[in-house]
């Protein structure tokens, strides 16, 4: 709720697995980067699996069904940009992800500058309660 509330721009990063009540939180932010292979949910797949199918082994069917990846989400308008991990795994191209996560980063802190306070907290608004549909 607090978080809903600031007053200046928010921008959230998921960087590898982002469930539970964090991930709620950060659902209110103006805009969500998300590295390509990380997930993003409310609920594990293995909990997910088990509420749904009285049965925490399906967690992969759970999982598929969840769309919880960086593709999924983004085609739902839940997050707003995908950062690409280098073949080579995240370990060795830490660099070169560090910095496309800057430049993303200004970017979207230039854009929500020139947004009105107001109208900027109307529009975390608007995107929070689209959520889901």
């Amino acid at each position: 709720m607090e978080m809903a509330n600031l007053k200046v721009p928010v921008i959230c990063v998921v960087i590898g697995e982002g469930s539970s009540g964090g991930a709620l939180a950060l659902g209110v932010a103006d805009k969500i980067i998300m590295l390509e292979n990380a997930v993003y949910s409310i609920l594990s797949p293995e909990g997910f699996a088990s509420i749904l199918y009285k049965d925490a082994s399906k967690n992969k069917e759970a999982a598929e069904a969840m769309k919880l990846t960086a593709k999924d989400l983004k085609d739902f308008e839940v997050i707003d940009t995908i950062i690409k991990e280098p073949k080579s795994g995240i370990e060795e191209g830490f660099e070169e992800v560090t910095n496309k996560l800057k430049k993303e980063i200004l970017k979207w802190i230039k854009e929500l500058e020139k947004i009105s306070e107001e109208e900027r907290l109307q529009n975390r608004y608007e995107k929070y309660r689209k959520i889901g549909r």
